[in-house]
């Protein structure tokens, strides 16, 4: 084959590949693959969109080899195709078709985005307040008095309403297997709601670059059934032990000479997240395991784990200071917890 007609079938080609290639789908943060209402109705409208889009670009492409093959130039003959310009007829069908199918994409779009705006009403809704800092985030339970950060906690099958707020600059909320993303602005209240059909762990992220520890910005929502939902709210709501042993005595005095005055709940004077019942929580900073081993990392090497954190290395203290800190702060639960 010429060098001239590989240049009018490499468009086609190149087409083609793309169609045919692929890449691999982190699981853990798979918008095709929901695991609740939110998320089902917003793959719903995809896969409409994406049928649609498949539909024109049938037409287009088959326009498009068709005049390649008819009116390719061709040995022993030169004529010129025919001229269109100027021709209404064809002008109307060419600008009306895409007008339908904007209106096909609309109706279901409009529909969709006033059904997820619309705020959940009963007494079996979940409320949650929101709170994105740099780069960490807060869940307040108004309603059950409880606060944690990292970990949203929620029971299956029951719808959450989400009010969402920024403290500092522009976030964004984001759980790709519950339901799509949602600004979050300092000074101003957003809403949206998410549920939950199954139990499992949930993936979130900030969709909204907000500075170096962007990319670590994660939290993860447990979606637990009603009956193991309720003994977390039971312990959440418990006082953490008190300090018994003499190295849990020592912890507790380096953590209220070192760490209180950050976490004893954030406020804009108070950067950090509260740490009670921190050894409820299955992670630590929302992206290491909760182990000994790692709060030590993260007390110590912070500023390296997550670039742009708020929170000083801690690397003065001795071996065993860190040791007595950690092993309070590992046994800050409730009492009703072993």
């Amino acid at each position: 084959m010429n060098q001239r007609k590989w240049r009018y079938l490499l468009p086609v080609v190149l087409i083609a590949l793309a169609a045919l290639s692929g890449c691999s789908i982190d699981q853990r943060l798979n918008a095709l693959d929901p695991s609740g209402s939110a998320g089902e109705i917003q793959l719903d409208l995809i896969n409409w969109s994406i049928m649609l889009m498949l539909g024109v670009f049938a037409i287009v492409i088959t326009i498009y080899i068709y005049v390649l093959i008819r009116y390719r130039k061709r040995k022993g003959i030169e004529r010129m195709p025919e001229q269109v310009h100027g021709n209404t007829k064809l002008e109307v069908i060419w600008t009306v078709i895409p007008i339908i199918a904007l209106i096909v994409l609309a109706f279901p779009t409009v529909k969709y985005t006033f059904d997820l705006d619309e705020k959940p009403q009963g007494d079996d809704v979940i409320k949650v307040k929101v709170i994105g800092y740099q780069y960490w985030w807060e869940f307040q339970y108004p309603d059950l008095g409880i606060t944690t950060a990292q970990e949203l906690v929620i029971p299956v099958n029951k719808k959450v309403s989400l009010e969402l707020e920024g403290k500092d600059v522009l976030h964004s909320f984001w759980v790709p297997n519950l339901g799509g993303k949602t600004d979050v602005v300092p000074g101003r209240i957003n809403h949206m709601w998410l549920d939950a059909k199954k139990p499992g762990e949930y993936q979130g992220k900030c969709a909204e670059l907000c500075g170096p520890g962007h990319s670590l910005m994660d939290f993860k929502v447990y979606a637990k059934e009603q009956a193991d939902f309720d003994k977390w709210v039971a312990s959440m709501k418990q006082p953490p032990k008190q300090a018994v042993s003499e190295i849990d005595k020592k912890g507790e005095a380096l953590y209220k000479q070192n760490c209180m005055g950050c976490h004893a709940g954030a406020t804009p004077q108070v950067p950090g997240p509260e740490l009670n019942n921190f050894a409820l929580r299955e992670t630590i900073a929302g992206m290491l395991p909760n182990t000994e081993a790692n709060l030590k990392k993260w007390i110590k090497h912070t500023e390296d784990l997550k670039p742009g954190t708020r929170m000083p290395k801690i690397n003065y203290l001795q071996e065993d200071e860190l040791d007595a800190l950690t092993h309070y702060l590992m046994n800050r639960k409730s009492k009703t917890e072993k």
